[in-house]
């Protein structure tokens, strides 16, 4: 069917945690290995997170905020055996499990790209907006928010009759399911949108190539499972499977080589596999109407293009129709990235501007703009469905900076994750978040005897 005139893709941006931090957790995330151990300051992550919202919305693209998740995760300790009060049990972990304190102490639910997956209602067969949250399997800090994100979504996206917000995926890593990072949705005039999902390794079936230096995250079976829970037909899913090389490389995510948004694509050769076969479904499905930007390794290596992330950047759609890219400052900084870009803005395609944006101390973790956000295409009458304050106005801007600057260390070293003095602000200051955004009690220690 058309796309409905409609239809606006909200941005919803994960507000950076006060306990964003270097762990070097992620196998297979360059930057985030390099910078392990390295003195974080949450307060100027999450003010260029606000920073970007910001410009973002002054666009006039609908922005929205996810806040935050309580870490350290302190359910996650007790269901490993640590009992006792809070303090005894940082304290205990600090001491016997300096590593574990850091897993469970990670900011990594900013990166709300890998909050979910979504599909709106003009997609979807029962004419609801679905939402699956990613259960994150592959990697343990990250494992840990997959109730969080479902229950935060769940007050947010609350009417029923608008939304579904589904559980996450069971099953260990057969269904590792890394949300919206590797999922992209397509759409031009005078066909029906077709969603793109990546998968990195076939579980029950392997794929005949595979990386060999690092870990593939996303599964073909979560990929085909999210498709199926978010009601959408067979005919408009694509699986597609993620180079072996780009994940070598360090493309742990499709969107760390790949970036798509309406009738516009935007790849590396290296993106995915087996790419002639891609381009001709592309093609059958959309002919000329879908604009595609390739750059090949000889155009722009891949090693810089991971490094600096042209393809992690955001594309939206203005007001007048055409299309920006909000890419980081990095790309901007290398030279191959930054002429690829400006190649993209200068040829016959929807985009006509690119916005540089300094998100350096997610960037360090590797995580760049697109990493920060989770589109969601709503009809205009569903966003004013949302049961929260979570759309960004000057107000909540003003209000959520504020904040910010008055609860967050500008310096964080691993070694003050076991501090219980910042741990109870911290609670006290996501209590004092969730009455800004009237999202009602989403964290455990809201809900039980003795919360902040």
């Amino acid at each position: 069917m058309p796309e409905p005139t409609d239809l606006v893709t909200v941005n919803f941006d994960g507000l950076v945690g006060p306990t964003h931090n270097f762990s070097g957790l992620a196998p297979g995330n360059l930057a985030s290995t390099i910078s392990e151990g390295d003195v974080s300051n949450p307060r100027a992550a999450a003010l260029q997170g606000l920073q970007k919202m910001r410009a973002v919305r002054a666009l006039g693209v609908p922005q929205a905020v996810l806040p935050p998740q309580m870490r350290p995760c302190f359910a996650t300790l007790r269901q490993l055996g640590y009992r006792g009060s809070d303090e005894a049990i940082l304290a205990r972990v600090a001491e016997r499990e300096p590593r574990l304190l850091r897993a469970v102490s990670s900011a990594s639910s900013m990166w709300a790209a890998n909050a979910a997956t979504v599909s709106p209602a003009c997609d979807a067969v029962d004419g609801r907006t679905h939402i699956v949250p990613a259960n994150l399997r592959t990697l343990f800090h990250r494992s840990i928010e997959g109730e969080g994100t479902t229950r935060t979504l769940r007050a947010i996206f609350a009417d029923r009759r608008r939304f579904v917000v589904h559980d996450p995926l069971p099953g260990g890593d057969h269904f590792a399911d890394e949300g919206a990072a590797n999922h992209t949705r397509l759409a031009a005039p005078g066909a029906a949108a077709l969603h793109l999902f990546g998968w990195g390794r076939g579980a029950f079936v392997p794929a005949a190539r595979a990386p060999a230096r690092h870990p593939a995250r996303q599964t073909r079976e979560a990929s085909a499972a999210a498709a199926r829970l978010i009601c959408l037909r067979d005919e408009d899913v694509l699986l597609a499977q993620q180079h072996p090389a780009g994940i070598d490389a360090g493309a742990f995510h499709t969107d760390v080589l790949a970036v798509g948004h309406g009738a516009f694509l935007m790849l590396h050769e290296l993106a995915f596999d087996d790419e002639p076969a891609l381009m001709a479904a592309l093609r059958a499905r959309f002919g000329d109407a879908l604009t595609i930007a390739r750059a090949t390794d000889a155009e722009l290596p891949v090693k810089e293009a991971v490094a600096s992330y042209p393809f992690n950047s955001q594309i939206v759609s203005l007001p007048d129709g055409a299309m920006a890219i909000v890419a980081p400052v990095e790309a901007r900084e290398s030279a191959g990235s930054r002429a690829f870009l400006e190649r993209v803005v200068a040829e016959d395609n929807p985009v006509t501007r690119i916005l540089w944006l300094d998100v350096r101390e997610s960037m360090k973790n590797g995580g760049g703009p697109a990493c920060l956000r989770l589109r969601v295409p709503l009809a205009r009458r569903d966003v004013e469905g949302l049961a929260a304050r979570v759309l960004l106005d000057d107000a909540l801007d003003a209000s959520l900076v504020a904040w910010v600057e008055r609860h967050y260390a500008d310096r964080l070293a691993p070694r003050d994750l076991a501090d219980p003095g910042r741990v109870r602000g911290h609670m006290t200051a996501l209590d004092e978040l969730t009455t800004l955004l009237g999202l009602g009690p989403i964290y455990d220690f809201q809900r039980e005897p003795g919360a902040a």
